[in-house]
């Protein structure tokens, strides 16, 4: 597990475990959402932010430095004035769920607000591209890749495909999240793989 440093910032690439203070802090739909527009748009004001949220700025505002307050988000520095803070989401990943932060109730609660309200995020922006793909008159030259498929894994096998696409992942978000090019745009990447519950054949059957 990787530690961060006395102030708190994550470096780039580092894994930022979250204690109990900052996934409570987190645990607050409205706040899971604040993050995600930050991690995956970038710096925003409060008045951005409660434009897109249609929320009121005082509300989105408060929220912020809630956050802040437990470093899940900073101040963008020399950007801005008094009257419009820009803020950013530190580099570096977040672990949520824990052993250790799911051992009391309301650790456990927490984790379930978070990946729950994520989840709803994800699945609705699915939704969403899926609707704009459908209803639109004209062939898209948006590039998209939508694929399942059921295998048996042994749990070691499993490790290393998770470990395998979780470098190349990472890699990808590491070389392109800072490019400006005219024809780059934000793109979602997401990994669903988990054990599906299906009867057992019997034997000789």
């Amino acid at each position: 597990m990787v530690t961060s440093e006395a102030s708190g910032e994550v470096r780039p690439g580092e894994n930022r475990v979250l204690d109990a203070g900052a996934l409570k802090a987190l645990a607050h739909p409205l706040r899971v959402r604040i993050f995600d527009i930050l991690s995956q748009q970038g710096p925003q004001t409060a008045s951005s932010l409660a434009e897109q949220l249609g929320e009121s700025s005082g509300s989105t505002s408060y929220h912020l430095r809630a956050l802040a307050a437990r470093e899940l988000i900073r101040e963008v520095e020399g950007r801005g004035t008094a009257r419009e803070r820009w803020w950013e989401r530190p580099r570096g990943t977040i672990t949520i769920s824990t052993p250790d932060s799911a051992r009391t109730p309301s650790g456990l609660a927490a984790q379930q607000i978070v990946v729950t309200e994520t989840y709803r995020q994800r699945h609705e922006q699915l939704m969403r591209y899926l609707s704009r793909s459908w209803s639109s008159d004209e062939d898209s030259d948006e590039p998209a890749e939508l694929s399942t498929a059921t295998t048996r894994l042994t749990r070691a096998q499993f490790d290393e495909i998770r470990a395998r696409l979780t470098e190349v992942i990472t890699e990808a978000v590491q070389l392109y999240r800072d490019q400006n090019d005219d024809d780059a745009r934000p793109y979602l990447i997401r990994l669903d793989m988990f054990p599906i519950d299906t009867p057992r054949a019997e034997e000789g059957s």
